[in-house]
């Protein structure tokens, strides 16, 4: 059967299309093998550079800054989120005063890059103002202001997305704009925008990095001081190589849960048997017919 999007492959394009993905895989793995070879042949897994590994207390500490990424990831995913969205309904609304400050404010901290942010908020405001701010929410609150204010052009873009006979039909059976917002145009505008606001957030993930600039204790921070230390051959390469597949990881949890998230959506409302004897369908016999 024929799609009316594109046409199907004959044989010959399903040939060609195997063989250059067989090829395409070989050369990717030949890559990878040489990269390894290059790497076994330095002596980068040689046992006193992974030996570190094995002690308690760099698992201990390792395990302190993983979960001083995720606590900082977190707070701020949630603080952008409803940033995003309250700026994103302020852009939304009909009141010219409140859309052009919201817009102002978005496109403000959309320009600023994310470490200015953070030292301005760690540095600047304790040298200006007097203010003292920890690293912790100095790192939050930067992410917060950044990425809040990517999601709220998202979360309007989502919203207009929608086709606008959707809101006008609402309106036609009387609802008002809250009504209209979410009940109407906010579920059918969150399925199309949960790919961005996962990218997005893996961005807020990645992001807590910077935080090790202002000596956040996270895990690039704590991955810096062990690749430096002499005593332990300064296995710079190997605790990179850890730490990248920790955030790996912590990324591909993401990905499980905006999977589950979407499946879940898809599925739509459960329906529910009556069991209401007014409703039932006459039966044969009892007065109805078939």
């Amino acid at each position: 059967m024929s799609s009316v999007l594109y046409d199907v492959p004959g044989p010959a394009a399903v040939r060609r299309n195997r063989t250059l993905g067989v090829a395409g895989t070989v050369v990717v793995l030949a890559i990878l093998g040489f990269v390894i070879w290059r790497l076994y042949e330095a002596g980068q897994f040689s046992p006193r550079l992974w030996e570190w590994i094995t002690y308690i207390r760099i698992q201990y500490l390792l395990l302190g800054a993983l979960w001083a990424t995720v606590s900082a990831f977190l707070v701020a995913a949630v603080l952008s989120l409803l940033f995003g969205a309250v700026f994103a309904a302020g852009r939304l609304s009909d009141h010219s005063w409140l859309s052009g400050s919201a817009t102002t404010v978005v496109e403000f901290f959309r320009a600023i890059p994310l470490l200015v942010l953070i030292f301005i908020l760690y540095y600047g405001l304790s040298q200006g103002i007097g203010i003292e701010i920890d690293a912790f929410w100095a790192v939050v609150l930067g992410l917060m202001l950044y990425n809040g204010s990517v999601l709220a052009e998202v979360f309007r873009a989502g919203v207009n997305a929608v086709p606008r006979g959707q809101r006008e039909a609402a309106y036609a059976l009387g609802m008002r704009k809250t009504q209209v917002m979410t009940s109407v145009l906010l579920p059918q505008a969150f399925r199309s925008m949960l790919p961005t606001i996962l990218s997005q957030l893996v961005v807020v993930l990645k992001d807590t990095a910077l935080g090790f600039i202002i000596l956040y204790p996270e895990l690039l921070y704590q991955a810096r001081f062990l690749g430096s230390q002499n005593q332990l051959g300064s296995p710079i390469l190997p605790v990179a190589m850890v730490i990248a597949v920790i955030y790996i990881g912590l990324c591909l949890i993401l990905t499980g849960i905006s999977w589950l998230v979407e499946k879940r959506l898809s599925r739509g409302p459960r329906q529910t048997r009556t069991t209401d004897p007014d409703l039932v369908a006459p039966q044969i016999g009892q007065g109805g017919g078939i």
